[in-house]
């Protein structure tokens, strides 16, 4: 019974505090049905907590940058004025599908203790199915050889992980692809897929979970 509430236990839901933009529009969409704010301009950012995609209003005569990292927290904003909502996988522009993959990287290698501690604490979601599994390139083999290293020793960096398993030569990058998966939603949740580890699942992706 444990085991299975684990399982179905979805990721705590925190706020954003930070965001980086992987694409600004100064004008706004070129498609006015991309988004109801059309005609403003506009920035597709990235949260750096749970790498929430976001559209981001900034202040008036505030030009953003790629690759920026803003402020979009409920104190004093000095580029931000409104966290306009969420957005959908499906309506990053081409220039935010680009940014995407370098904006996720320099996040995880920016908060590496973070993710060095998931390879010395993921745990099994069932009998079948450990959560390290997830991650792109780690089957049963790569598993075991991470839980027995971790056990001689926790890790203490990527360059650790990669210097003991000489297999993972890019742990980072192995998050990064699996944070890539979690947040494409235009192919279907099944299998591994259907987890969410590092991002928040969508709301009613929780409640099928259950």
């Amino acid at each position: 019974m444990d085991n299975k509430n684990k399982k179905e236990k979805a990721p705590t839901v925190k706020k954003e505090e930070y965001a980086v933009v992987l694409d600004y529009l100064s004008r706004g969409y070129v498609k006015s049905d991309m988004s109801k704010f059309g005609g403003k301009a506009i920035a597709q950012a990235i949260g750096t907590e749970q790498f929430t995609l976001l559209e981001l209003a900034p202040k008036n005569g505030v030009d953003l940058e790629i690759q920026d990292t803003v402020y979009i927290g409920k104190g004093k904003r000095d580029k931000i004025y409104r966290v306009l909502g969420k957005l959908d996988y499906e309506n990053l522009t081409a220039t935010s599908r680009i940014e995407l993959e370098y904006a996720i990287r320099d996040i995880v290698e920016e908060n590496e203790d973070k993710y060095v501690e998931f390879f010395n604490t993921a745990e099994a979601l069932s009998t079948r199915l450990h959560k390290l599994e997830l991650i792109p390139g780690i089957g049963k083999k790569y598993m075991w050889e991470i839980i027995e290293a971790r056990e001689e020793k926790p890790f203490e960096s990527f360059e650790d992980i990669s210097q003991r398993l000489p297999t993972l030569t890019d742990p980072a990058g192995m998050i990064v692809k699996r944070v890539q998966q979690e947040l494409d939603t235009s192919t279907p949740k099944r299998g591994k897929n259907k987890y969410n580890i590092f991002t928040q699942a969508p709301r009613a992706q929780r409640r099928n979970a259950k």
